[in-house]
């Protein structure tokens, strides 16, 4: 199971044209529904969606994306990679959407529950390390991330 699950990401990452020395780093994987129609997010749809500019999906189903608490190290690097800026930096972003009715990503508690949250809901979109991939989500996209601090994938 781990094997074919390596397998798949070496030919999902040298599709989308990842490749390169993620040896030394951390492999983030965003993850969707097993059943999703979604195939393949780019960096600026992920963008999107996680600051709400996008709100359905391309079949008309809200998008839920989630996140890990705002002082998790994986929520620290993807907020970087995805969005250029750290979760504190996004606070004033929220608060003014906030008023314009549109409310942030809905966090959760940990990468396990962000599965769970996944495998259940239509829709939602989150974020793992490759390594603890359980095998019952879609995975749309490979963020290589520069090594991650008390991260332990082995």
């Amino acid at each position: 199971m781990k094997q074919r699950v390596k397998a798949y990401l070496l030919l999902l990452c040298l599709f989308l044209g990842l490749t390169g020395p993620v040896a030394h780093g951390t492999e983030l994987v965003v993850i969707v529904p097993a059943s999703s129609p979604i195939e393949h997010l780019t960096l600026k749809q992920l963008a999107r969606i996680y600051r709400r500019k996008i709100l359905l999906g391309p079949s008309g189903t809200p998008w839920f994306p989630l996140n890990l608490p705002a002082t998790h190290p994986l929520r620290t690097a993807f907020s970087k990679k995805v969005l250029g800026r750290l979760p504190e930096e996004m606070e004033t972003y929220w608060n003014t959407q906030y008023f314009k009715g549109i409310l942030p990503p809905y966090v959760v508690a940990s990468e396990e529950a962000m599965q769970q949250y996944v495998r259940s809901t239509p829709g939602a979109v989150g974020y793992v390390p490759a390594c603890r991939l359980n095998g019952q989500v879609k995975v749309v996209a490979i963020l290589p991330l520069p090594k991650i601090p008390n991260l332990d994938c082995q």
